[in-house]
């Protein structure tokens, strides 16, 4: 072996570490978690328009992937358009300077090409299902790249509220995929998804909130203060109580269970206010928030199959 010959092994655990890596990076630039987040509402809107009309997702099939690949290529561009732009806002924070765009592992021209091309795809294939379900998904990607990110993220505490209606509109996709969305339960699972957004994101920003600070990120804690963020998580997590009743249809079980969930997380935000660790009590809203719309979105499901 010439002295300048890698070892078959190293080069394997070379070519390995690249491969690793690779996958890390996309996952980032993809904001993986909150991508896969994305699409469970998108599946439960468009699996209770098939239960509501008396579908069946068989016949529905094509259009079912449609609808999800589609969705899912739009707000991964919206995701990786935001890295693009954000690039400068990431470098800053602890929690984002791994991101490719930070490190350089995948140019930013890459990353602006790969966003836009994402997009494009996306709403092509949205556009094959119906002009509504595309119209809903340019409304999340619209809202979230240009309103929040481009807009209103460095300058206004109300981003929030911006950012929470791009979120809140991936049931409408699934739903008007196969029916009309102006129906009482896409629009709750609207508001659901809405108004649970908001304590969430106040729950993130006060856990970063220092960080935040640094990158001059107008969030509400870096604003207002830890106080006014629990006021405001108070009142948003009030107002989950009333909206599983207008979802009678699901049945009993589903408005018990999402009650129940719901007093839970009022019972933990009026904690808040009695703590001594206000950073540990944000982050235990935080896995509460997101352990909720997990299981409210996943039980939406599971109450049609009995």
């Amino acid at each position: 072996m010439g002295m300048n010959e890698i070892p078959s092994s190293e080069k394997e655990n070379s070519h390995l570490l690249r491969n690793s890596t690779l996958v890390k990076d996309l996952k980032a630039l993809f904001k993986a978690g909150v991508l896969l987040a994305n699409v469970l509402p998108v599946f439960s809107g468009f699996w209770l328009a098939l239960h509501f009309t008396g579908k069946s997702l068989v016949d529905n099939l094509g259009v079912f992937l449609l609808t999800i690949i589609g969705s899912t290529l739009v707000m991964a561009g919206a995701l990786i358009l935001n890295n693009w732009y954000d690039v400068d806002i990431d470098t800053i924070m602890e929690r984002t300077k791994k991101r490719p765009t930070v490190t350089g592992n995948i140019p930013l021209k890459v990353v602006l090409i790969m966003g836009i091309t994402f997009t494009i795809i996306g709403f092509i294939m949205l556009l094959f299902t119906t002009i509504e379900a595309a119209f809903y998904g340019f409304v999340g990607w619209f809202t979230y790249v240009l309103l929040y990110t481009m807009w209103s993220k460095r300058r206004y505490t109300f981003n929030t509220i911006i950012g929470s209606v791009s979120g809140a509109v991936t049931p409408l996709i699934g739903w008007a995929a196969i029916e009309s969305s102006m129906h009482i339960v896409p629009i709750i699972l609207f508001l659901i998804l809405f108004v649970f957004q908001m304590p969430h994101t106040f729950a993130i920003a006060m856990k970063k909130c220092e960080e935040y600070r640094a990158a001059g990120v107008a969030m509400l804690p870096v604003v207002k203060g830890f106080k006014n963020t629990k006021v405001q998580i108070l009142i948003y997590v009030a107002c989950l109580l009333p909206l599983p009743f207008f979802l009678g249809q699901l049945g009993a079980v589903f408005i018990v269970i999402a009650t129940l969930l719901n007093v839970g997380w009022l019972a933990v935000s009026i904690k808040g206010f009695f703590v001594k660790n206000d950073l540990k009590w944000a982050h235990v809203i935080f896995l509460y928030s997101v352990n909720y719309i997990t299981v409210l979105f996943l039980l939406m499901v599971a109450v049609t199959l009995f």
